[in-house]
């Protein structure tokens, strides 16, 4: 594994770290308690010790099995990365933007985006709770918040910061306006942003901006929820309360088809999977910190850990970057 330093703070973060969105069950079909404990000590095991969540994923569930599985563990080797902003409990009253409604056990349940200084407080209280922990490495702001000024936002993440309950801030979906508002107040160590082969929108102009003002990139979806591992070409069948179902249709699949099929030889010639050459690319992009993978169970976790067990030539990556401009 390779250790990165992130941003402008003395954090390093595994290139490749354990991202725990598929985990908390909700739009993802359910999950296994057992299995995603296991996969979160197998990531940990093999040296992905940078793990991300955030309240929202399965309604604190994430948050309480990632606690879970870190017992025994040298907590100072290990990197807990949260969020703050999304809402579902009601505590802000009907405040805040409405985002969209969750399904959670057959229910509807309302997103409120929300980042008032109290607000953060309090969910940063909750997230110490179910990680079981006394800190949080970096808490970021999950999605942004229309209704609340980001001087705000920033203040209370930096009163967080000298209280010593978070190392470091960071923003999440953000763009190089909010980036800037953000910085006057305490500057973002990290922008965690969705970026993949088949969306590489943030590299005309916030990849530039992250770079020259060293703020890192925690890049999401890189296998595009599992699409660009291959294995949905393959008659592998989604639960229908999975939001795959539509999550995939903005895509040319058969455009996809063909490009992963185009790249498989690189993948064959490594003895990798189609999913650790995809990640294994991810990492080797320019202003690319971390790379979240998610897995939900211990051999995902194991896989998605050996996509650092080889290298891409410029070769290589030049007949990928090429297939690619074709889609």
């Amino acid at each position: 594994m390779e250790y990165r330093k992130l941003g402008n703070t003395e954090l390093k973060l595994s290139a490749i770290a354990y991202g725990a969105f598929a985990i908390g069950g909700n739009m993802w079909g359910g999950n296994d308690r057992k299995d995603s404990v296991e996969a979160v000590k197998a990531s940990i095991d093999k040296g992905i010790t940078t793990i991300d969540t955030a309240p929202f994923y399965g309604f604190g569930l994430s948050e309480e099995i990632i606690g879970e599985a870190i017992k025994g563990y040298d907590r100072n080797k290990i990197q807990l990365l949260t969020k703050f902003g999304l809402v579902w409990d009601g505590s802000n009253h009907g405040r805040g933007e409405h985002f969209f409604d969750a399904e959670n056990n057959g229910k509807a349940v309302p997103i409120y985006r929300y980042s008032t200084k109290a607000s953060i407080i309090k969910e940063v209280e909750d997230s110490l709770k179910r990680l079981g922990t006394d800190y949080i490495d970096l808490l970021q702001q999950h999605w942004p918040d229309p209704t609340t000024p980001m001087e705000e936002t920033m203040e209370a993440v930096a009163q967080l910061i000298k209280d010593g309950k978070i190392l470091a801030a960071g923003l999440s979906n953000a763009g190089v306006n909010l980036l800037e508002n953000a910085s006057k107040v305490c500057q973002p160590a990290s922008n965690q942003v969705s970026f993949s082969m088949l969306n590489r929108a943030i590299q005309k102009e916030l990849i530039p901006y992250s770079v020259e003002n060293n703020i890192g990139i925690i890049a999401y979806s890189p296998m595009e929820r599992g699409l660009l591992s291959g294995k949905y070409f393959n008659n592998e069948k989604l639960k229908a309360n999975d939001h795959r179902n539509s999550y995939f249709s903005q895509f040319d699949l058969e455009a996809v088809k063909t490009f992963l099929e185009n790249i498989t030889p690189i993948a064959e010639a490594k003895n990798a999977s189609m999913a650790q050459l995809v990640l294994r690319w991810t990492t080797l992009q320019e202003g690319i910190t971390v790379v979240l993978a998610g897995a939900r169970n211990a051999e995902q976790a194991v896989s998605n850990a050996a996509a650092m067990d080889f290298e891409i030539s410029n070769e290589e990556l030049a007949f990928i970057n090429t297939a690619l401009e074709k889609l």
